[in-house]
């Protein structure tokens, strides 16, 4: 079986247009982690809050999704745990922890036909009866 492919995204960026003498700080970054592997999936979704920025500061226009998630991990985001999470969810779709089996004391239901039994089509004949005239009566 193939391996899990994690991967981690910035979905939204929560910005306030002045802190002091900077424009567009952000305050919260929307993050996301998914996992696939084959035709499995999990997903793990998150926010991250930022205090005001002190020391060096990054225009928006030049922010980085790997340095907002760096900033994400650093602010408590979990990135071991979360990857764990995801890939628990995967490999419970694909070896299920639990599962519910048919109760042993009920008998399988007898299959379904779908297919409506052949019933012999009857092309009708169509007779031709012979045009009856009536004549008006003379005047």
């Amino acid at each position: 079986m193939n391996t899990i492919s994690l991967s981690w995204i910035i979905e939204r960026l929560l910005v306030k247009p002045t802190e002091g003498t900077l424009t567009d700080v952000v305050i919260t970054a929307d993050w996301r982690c998914n996992g696939t592997q084959e035709s499995f999936s999990g997903t793990c979704y998150g926010s991250a809050s930022f205090a005001p920025p002190s020391g060096s500061f990054t225009p928006y226009e030049d922010l980085t999704q790997d340095q907002v998630l760096g900033w994400c991990f650093a602010s408590g985001v979990d990135q071991k745990a979360i990857e764990a999470n995801v890939t628990a969810q995967i490999e419970n779709q694909i070896n299920p922890p639990v599962i519910a089996p048919p109760l042993p004391w009920v008998p399988p239901a007898p299959p379904v036909e779908i297919v409506p039994p052949l019933v012999e089509q009857k092309v009708p004949v169509l007779v031709a009866e012979p045009a009856t005239v009536v004549e008006a009566p003379a005047a």
